[in-house]
């Protein structure tokens, strides 16, 4: 790797490399870097790590007594409605697809759930999400029809 701090900064994660015989070169070190220096730099990485998060929650507090908002700024509840809409949206959207299929299915004498599942999957025919029919999926179609035709 480039610089020793890439693959981590920690001393004892580095330490255990060296103490497995996992080998690495450091192209900042060059290849004849003997276990000293390696310590050395990891002692350093690790102590630069330390100072980094300090100085990041020392930012972040600084900003916080200005008044500042931390975090991510939307307003995720309503990001979460909102997606919960689509989601809804695109389920009764495949369910309509779906449940001709099944209705045929049905026609040919199979009503189980597991029977449908067994027979969709026979056919090739993919859930939602591109997988294998399963009861749950066809007890959630089912439960949507009913509930749209109430």
């Amino acid at each position: 790797m480039a610089k020793l701090d890439r693959l981590s900064r920690d001393v004892a994660f580095i330490t255990g490399l060296m103490v497995q015989r996992v080998p690495f070169i450091v192209a900042e070190l060059g290849a004849d870097a003997d276990p000293f220096m390696l310590h050395l730099y990891a002692a350093l990485a690790e102590k630069e790590r330390r100072l980094i998060s300090e100085r990041t929650k020392a930012a972040l507090a600084s900003r916080k007594t200005t008044g500042m908002k931390l975090g991510n700024p939307t307003n995720t509840a309503e990001a979460a409605a909102k997606g919960r809409k689509i989601s809804i949206r695109e389920a009764d959207r495949f369910a309509q697809t779906g449940l001709p299929i099944i209705a045929s299915i049905q026609q040919s004498g199979i009503t189980s759930l597991r029977g449908l599942a067994i027979a969709l999957n026979n056919r090739g025919v993919r859930t939602a999400r591109n997988g294998q029919w399963q009861v749950s999926n066809l007890r959630n179609i089912l439960a949507r029809q009913s509930a749209a035709q109430l």
